[in-house]
């Protein structure tokens, strides 16, 4: 367990016994992972910590290649497996060589002192090859890759009652920085020899392969988000027509693919327990990491590839004062600090309200364009406008302690007007 959880259900050490006692298949796993929950999600989970879609739908489709990933956290591990062991399918127990352990006081006293001075691991094979791999900020995925493709299997177990709670971030800032250091260390893997398609090659399968990469990839894909993201709406500004117009047989296919995406993801949703309100809280949460989180990410971990900056563990805070906590449990947005990561937000978020007030004057007053040919650009500048709303209440509406820092708001709309003057004749 991490620091911040603890035990939920008292029957999850037997449960998890017995997926290792099965006569018939116990001996294949290396360790039982529990899904992730917490005891302070509001109702419509603000910030999509939850993790639902991944948790209810990935994992169990992992498990049919071989097993979910390790997270860090509620997994029960078997000890030949943490230690360096290669599975072995002609024997149901491993055992290592007998040593002999005895040693005099004296000698336990100085190792007893080596291990409180962290030295005690120096010239081992613990970080490499024995307990937790080190040299990744996530650890514990790079562990449980190698596991596996050692020969081991993992089993996702998810119990109607809850195996661990634990603290989920309360503030944006919080998740962003979380999920930076996620994506930056699962990028960090996919760039090094542990790249699942290389390193796991004939050692797992590939549809577990493909299932490492799609959490690996986080980082990188947020950069055609960004695409979409700034261009349709600079060029409805420009009223620039980037998409067939909906009398076009080729507009079908676009309309199919938005149209069936959104229905898949909320039918989803619903299946795994979000609110209608939950689903935009996870599609807000979902653009403002590919804006603000998975670039930096990216960024980081090429630098790191390079030898430019060097590796860094940063421990996401989860403490936060009376007011953080009261506005968290009301569901009302926390900024309040003078981050980049909300910069970006903000100017992103004035950019487009800014594109769709001038491309809807162009279109309706001034007569620029056509209508029909402008209608995907209209859509998706419109749902980014809306998924920014709480955005723009921070900016210009809120005067509590949450609101977005005039600092912020300043020199956001001046990045946004700069960069709608851009390409103006």
């Amino acid at each position: 367990m991490d620091c911040d959880m603890y035990s939920n259900n008292s029957e999850t050490i037997k449960d998890a016994l017995c997926f290792f006692m099965d006569e018939d298949k116990g001996h294949e796993f290396a360790y039982v992972q529990l899904p992730q929950r917490f005891n302070n999600i509001t109702k419509n989970d603000i910030y999509a910590n939850c993790l639902r879609t991944e948790y209810e739908v990935e994992f169990h489709g992992l498990d049919g290649f071989g097993g979910p990933l390790y997270v860090g956290s509620g997994c029960f591990h078997r000890r030949e497996s943490l230690c360096g062991k290669k599975y072995e399918s002609n024997k149901a127990e491993m055992k290592y060589n007998k040593r002999n352990t005895r040693a005099d006081a004296s000698t336990l006293e100085e190792k007893a002192k080596s291990l409180i001075t962290c030295t005690f691991e120096d010239n081992t094979e613990w970080g490499k090859e024995v307990g937790l791999k080190y040299g990744f900020p996530v650890e514990d995925v790079i562990t449980g890759l190698s596991i596996q493709c050692r020969g081991w299997k993992s089993i996702y177990f998810n119990p109607p009652r809850v195996g661990f709670l634990g603290v989920a971030p309360v503030t944006l800032a919080q998740t962003l920085v979380q999920h930076k250091r996620w994506s930056e260390g699962n990028f960090q893997i996919f760039l090094s020899k542990y790249n699942p398609l290389l390193y796991g090659h004939k050692k797992i399968k590939l549809g577990l392969q493909l299932g490492y990469n799609i959490y690996f990839l986080w980082a990188p894909c947020s950069f055609p988000t960004i695409y979409y993201a700034i261009i349709p709406s600079f060029a409805l500004l420009h009223a620039i027509s980037l998409f067939p117009s909906v009398h076009s047989i080729w507009f079908a296919p676009f309309a199919y693919v938005i149209g069936v995406t959104t229905i898949h993801s909320l039918w989803e949703s619903k299946k795994v327990g979000y609110t209608l309100k939950g689903w935009w809280n996870e599609r807000r949460m979902w653009l403002f990491k590919r804006l603000a989180s998975y670039p930096f990410a990216a960024t980081d971990a090429f630098l790191k590839l390079l030898d430019v900056k060097k590796l860094a563990f940063i421990v996401t805070a989860k403490v936060a004062d009376e007011e953080v906590s009261k506005r968290y449990e009301k569901e009302v947005m926390e900024f309040g600090s003078a981050s980049l990561m909300f910069i970006i937000l903000s100017a992103h978020a004035v950019f487009c309200l800014l594109c769709l007030l001038g491309g809807v004057k162009k279109l309706v007053l001034d007569g620029t364009g056509e209508m029909s040919s402008m209608l995907v650009q209209l859509t998706v500048t419109g749902a980014i406008t809306l998924i920014n709303m709480p955005i723009y209440q921070a900016m210009f509406l809120r005067v509590d302690g949450g609101c977005m820092p005039i600092s912020v708001t300043i020199i956001s709309v001046g990045l946004a007007m700069l960069a709608c003057i851009i390409g103006t004749k």
